[in-house]
């Protein structure tokens, strides 16, 4: 009984500091007093966590001038203000051909990021070793001292399992029960944390980017492959397996092509990158989509067809994530979107509304990726973030 009580008070206090410190993070400057009010907790208990939390570096107090609404009378008041340098993670993009890797500063800024070319025929133990390679060098460019880096967050294609920082299947990367965090801890030294990239992307829109004040986001991401995350109140929305917004491999025509997952006719085959590349090469050899594109506009009726077929997969798409989960923002990602003004009229125009279900029309916005090709880094940082405070709280 005592153990159990023992437990629910460590876990209560963990909980408690997480709380004040994403406060201090989102609404700095703040005062103890608004974080008291704001959070229900009592003045001694803030006083407690943000003595610990500046002891440890991460809170710094400040001075600055504040109205006294009571008497009209210039103060100085003392602050609280998030140290943003005193720790950084490392956020990690991992997809079919390359990696991307960057060290952030505990607001969500990037220090330093590279982008690594990957073979396809790469082993999982020489992607992992190049990663920490990466790090490693990353750390003396910017003469870091290691012990600064708290932690490193990976983002991924595929279904994962958080808690134990396992890839239990990406089809993209060939990936099957790979235990990534524990390989990835054994070559740095650091506690690694590992997700869906979708997710890790939506949670950095919602915090830094196009989703902020956003109660119910849906992000779509095309690229290598199709899939979607929903935040609701701030926290990713995982489903049981954490394979949540997994759309990519819906099946949409039983008739189809064969996808990399091994079923047939999965949405992904007529909108993903890999899969107009190689309907393209049935009549001429191509190897990029700005190829691709570059045929459209030349006139070539093939060309045409397959890329307003893909256009019309992705306002299927969409209609289908309005549908489904009701958001009230809709982030479209991936250069299939961003990239090409073929597909930007698509939503220039309006042409979205003809798949949406009608009383749906006024309730939500569709906008782009404010944080673009570095989302991921970002939010895999933002796990590290996380998963340092769990265990430090």
């Amino acid at each position: 009984m005592f153990l159990v009580q023992k437990h629910d008070q460590d876990y209560i206090k963990k909980k408690n500091k997480a709380t004040v410190f994403q406060l201090i993070k989102s609404g700095s400057p703040i005062s103890r007093a608004k974080i008291a009010k704001t959070t229900g907790m009592s003045p001694t208990t803030v006083g407690r966590i943000v003595a610990a939390l500046c002891e440890q570096g991460f809170v710094k107090e400040v001075k600055e001038a504040e109205e006294a609404a009571a008497t009209g009378l210039g103060r100085k008041a003392t602050l609280l203000k998030l140290d943003r340098t005193s720790v950084l993670t490392a956020g990690v993009e991992l997809d079919k051909s390359k990696f991307k890797i960057g060290i952030v500063d505990f607001d969500g800024r990037i220090i330093n990021l590279r982008e690594v070319q990957r073979e396809v025929s790469e082993t999982v133990e020489q992607t992992m070793h190049r990663i920490a390679e990466e790090l490693r060098a990353m750390i003396e460019q910017e003469q870091i001292e290691p012990g600064k880096i708290i932690g490193m967050g990976i983002g991924m294609p595929g279904i994962v399992d958080v808690q134990n920082g396992e890839v239990i299947l990406s089809a993209q990367l060939g990936w099957r029960n790979i235990q990534v965090a524990k390989t990835l801890r054994e070559l740095t030294g650091y506690e690694v944390a590992v997700d869906n990239e979708l997710k890790v992307k939506a949670l950095a829109e919602h915090c830094y980017g196009a989703a902020k004040g956003s109660k119910r986001t849906a992000l779509i991401g095309f690229g290598s492959g199709v899939g979607s995350a929903l935040i609701i109140n701030g926290e990713i929305y995982r489903g049981e397996t954490n394979s949540a917004g997994e759309i990519g491999h819906t099946i949409v025509d039983p008739n189809g092509v064969m996808c990399e997952c091994g079923k047939i006719g999965c949405l992904q085959t007529y909108i993903a990158e890999s899969s107009l590349i190689v309907e393209s090469n049935k009549v001429k050899p191509i190897s990029t989509l700005d190829e691709l594109f570059e045929e459209r506009r030349k006139g070539q009726f093939w060309a045409a067809g397959i890329l307003d077929r893909a256009i019309t997969y992705i306002g299927i798409t969409i209609a289908n994530v309005i549908c489904l989960y009701n958001p009230d923002t809709v982030i479209v990602s991936g250069d299939l979107v961003e990239k090409y003004e073929e597909v930007r009229s698509f939503f220039k125009e309006n042409q979205l509304q003809q798949y949406v279900w009608e009383p749906l029309w006024d309730t939500y916005r569709v906008v782009y990726s404010a944080l673009g090709s570095e989302g991921v880094v970002i939010g895999s940082s933002l796990l590290a973030q996380d998963k340092f405070l769990s265990i430090e709280c």
